[in-house]
């Protein structure tokens, strides 16, 4: 590496990493949550806990006369249940989907965490630190409040609009 780009590289801050330095090309990678930028080209990275989601799959797929699938999806890996999103793995926390009407209960577990999009919290969302379902009853509580709320969740426009294309090719 010559002394232009040690300079350069010199001046970012320790969150950022870099690769195939020369003055001409100079790929820097900066790390953060959600988002990659590589040659200044924005990519999507998904960053989720891996022992996190085997935890969750091994659960669901104990329970019955579910249809489970998972997708990449809100920085993380969502696990669909029939369908409509019900537990989501964004880093080191679970991201849970459940009754409106259990907001004040669950707001008083550990781990508690609002769901905020646009200033504004959204009611039967939210995300659940590590410790607050370290132990497998926590664990089992948030996996159960979600699979309870599954059978009267709406599904995604995108859902309900694929059912009906599958209803038409059959």
């Amino acid at each position: 590496m010559n002394n232009i780009a040690g300079i350069f590289l010199n001046t970012f801050p320790k969150h950022f990493t870099y690769r195939n330095v020369t003055p001409k090309n100079i790929n820097i990678i900066q790390k953060s949550k959600s988002v990659e930028f590589v040659n200044n080209k924005k990519t999507k990275k998904m960053a989720y806990n891996s022992e996190l989601v085997n935890r969750v799959r091994e659960r669901l797929s104990i329970e019955e006369n579910i249809e489970v699938e998972e997708k990449k999806m809100f920085s993380g890996l969502s696990f669909l249940v029939n369908g409509k999103m019900c537990i989501n793995i964004s880093h080191d926390n679970l991201m849970c989907r459940y009754s409106a009407e259990l907001e004040d209960e669950v707001s008083e577990k550990k781990g508690f965490l609002p769901m905020i999009m646009k200033g504004k919290q959204l009611k039967g969302y939210c995300y659940v630190e590590p410790h607050g379902f370290q132990k497998s009853d926590d664990f089992e509580y948030w996996i159960k409040i979600c699979l309870d709320y599954n059978p009267s969740a709406k599904a995604s426009k995108k859902s309900i609009e694929e059912s009906r294309f599958e209803r038409k090719a059959k």
